[in-house]
């Protein structure tokens, strides 16, 4: 499929839209009563740090809902309120936050219907609304949704978009996108649709596996083992990276993103040369500005005197996953819960861990004066926050002096 002229085409479609309805200053003041908090705000006003009783918290400078995340949300209430009585899906989750997605399904917005790992487009009718969440969609549900006459309502973050662009660029010369990400993950999967040749890494780890095959070549058989489900149909390792570009997953570690990057330009430097390597490298900056952002102030966070660190997002956020792993690499006690219900008690917690499985800590609000640091990935409303917050300041109130 030719999705650049696919694209010009659904974007020229009267069923297309992208800008919103005109309806920005009530959903506005919707959003801003549901989603935003006074504590937040009062804390951001007292330079991030509050103290109370035992407790003070120091808040990372910059932290929850981005833009993009934030745009996406707002269009979807205003596709409600442009169009009251027609049924209205998403195709995923709006945003990885659990709360936010519930308040779709009480606004009355379905999500596409999963089977057998595959998504159900047939509930889908002509007329219908289609909402594609901010990570976006991949071109061939677009154009499901286009064949099918389907109104759609396209919240993609401009961010993904521009990673779109460059595999875009990088399948009109024939090089491979070697992209920074997570298979599984919506925005990959997007991606992914919009590339030529690819090939998916997880991590420096595996980046170095494949810059060794181009240097020194390998089994072949185990390379296309390792990656049988995050790699383009038909890959040949041993011809597809001859000529590779680089893409990420927008809510990757930056610095990681980055240090792939320069392993591929030494890589194919230190085959094909120094004059030649134009000719089999390319990279274009696509790291997000709120990802980074977000990440640089963990990083600041984690220099600081705290005792632990609470992340807060969707247990399928890999922007907030990211966030933890800043604070576990520093030897901080970290725990990573989406919403106030994981915290059981001031003994107990229910958190997610960086291998991705559920577990409960125990003591895990230590006695006497403490400093919490708190973040929250970019999925994630201020008034989840300040009701993690709140439930801390309660605890330690309740906590009898000893």
């Amino acid at each position: 499929m030719d999705t650049k002229a696919f694209k010009r085409t659904l974007q020229h479609s009267e069923n297309y839209n992208r800008k919103g309805f005109g309806h920005q200053a009530e959903v506005t003041t919707q959003l801003q009563s549901e989603y935003q908090s006074s504590l937040i705000q009062e804390i951001r006003d007292r330079n991030y740090v509050l103290e109370r009783g035992d407790v003070t918290i120091r808040l990372a400078q910059a932290f929850g809902f981005c833009w993009g995340v934030e745009r996406a949300v707002a269009m979807a209430y205003e596709t409600r309120q442009h169009f009251p009585t027609e049924r209205i899906w998403i195709t995923n989750e709006i945003i990885h936050n659990p709360s936010v997605n519930q308040r779709m399904q009480e606004m009355q917005i379905g999500f596409i219907p999963v089977a057998a790992g595959k998504k159900d487009f047939s509930v889908v009718e002509t007329g219908d609304v289609v909402i594609l969440p901010a990570f976006g969609a991949s071109v061939q549900e677009m154009q499901i949704l286009h064949d099918q006459g389907c109104k759609i309502v396209d919240t993609t973050c401009p961010w993904v978009s521009k990673v779109w662009n460059t595999v875009e660029k990088h399948k009109k010369v024939a090089y491979t996108s070697i992209i920074h990400g997570k298979y599984k993950h919506e925005e990959t999967v997007a991606t992914s649709s919009f590339a030529g040749k690819y090939l998916i890494v997880l991590n420096l780890q595996e980046a170095q596996y494949v810059a060794d095959y181009i240097l020194h070549g390998g089994d072949r058989a185990e390379f296309l083992q390792k990656f049988a489900k995050a790699c383009s149909a038909g890959f040949d390792p041993d011809q597809d990276l001859e000529r590779v570009g680089i893409a990420n997953q927008t809510t990757m570690l930056k610095g990681e993103t980055e240090k792939i990057g320069k392993l591929f330009e030494r890589t194919m430097m230190q085959k094909y040369g120094t004059t030649e390597l134009n000719q089999h490298f390319q990279s274009f900056n696509t790291i997000c500005d709120a990802t980074q952002e977000r990440q640089d102030a963990m990083l600041e966070l984690v220099e600081q005197n705290v005792d632990l660190m609470v992340v807060i997002g969707g247990f399928n956020s890999s922007n907030t996953a990211q966030l933890q792993q800043i604070a576990a690499e520093k030897k901080i006690p970290s725990y990573h819960i989406d919403c106030v219900e994981r915290i059981k008690s001031a003994t107990t917690i229910e958190h997610r861990q960086l291998n991705g499985e559920i577990a409960i800590a125990q003591n895990w609000l230590p006695n006497g004066k403490i400093i919490v640091g708190v973040t929250s990935g970019a999925s994630t409303p201020d008034k989840v926050v300040e009701d993690v917050i709140g439930k801390i300041f309660a605890l330690k109130a309740l906590v009898p002096v000893l």
